[in-house]
């Protein structure tokens, strides 16, 4: 497995952007699948995006066209670009690894970060 450790997540008027980093440590960073999901006071896991080892990204529905994912297996980190944030964005954003199943299940991941909290105000 990987650990995992997000950053870069704040306080942001809506319309703004943030870059979220996961830096990972361990084995075989580029061999797994990245994603990232977020978590919303009194909701659901919910996932965001994810890339494949070869770079091929997937999106959710209500972000596509406003993140982009991607990654750097050099330094064993996976962005998340963030624009035209919304105050529904508002969330704590983690970052996950995995090897097997579908990118958008949440039981696909074997390693999680801590989170990195992201606010937007209207």
């Amino acid at each position: 497995q990987v650990q995992l450790v997000e950053s870069g997540g704040g306080l942001v008027q809506a319309g703004g952007s943030l870059k979220l980093s996961c830096v990972a440590s361990g084995r075989s960073f580029s061999a797994y699948f990245l994603g990232w999901f977020r978590l919303a006071p009194g909701q659901k896991r919910e996932f965001v995006a994810a890339i494949r080892s070869g770079g091929g990204s997937y999106y959710a529905d209500s972000v596509k066209g406003r993140f982009t994912i991607s990654r750097d297996n050099a330094k064993n980190t996976v962005y998340l670009q963030i624009d035209s944030l919304k105050p529904e964005d508002t969330a704590v954003y983690y970052c996950a690894a995995g090897t097997l199943g579908l990118v958008a299940d949440t039981t696909s991941y074997q390693s999680w970060g801590q989170g990195t909290q992201v606010t937007v105000s209207s």
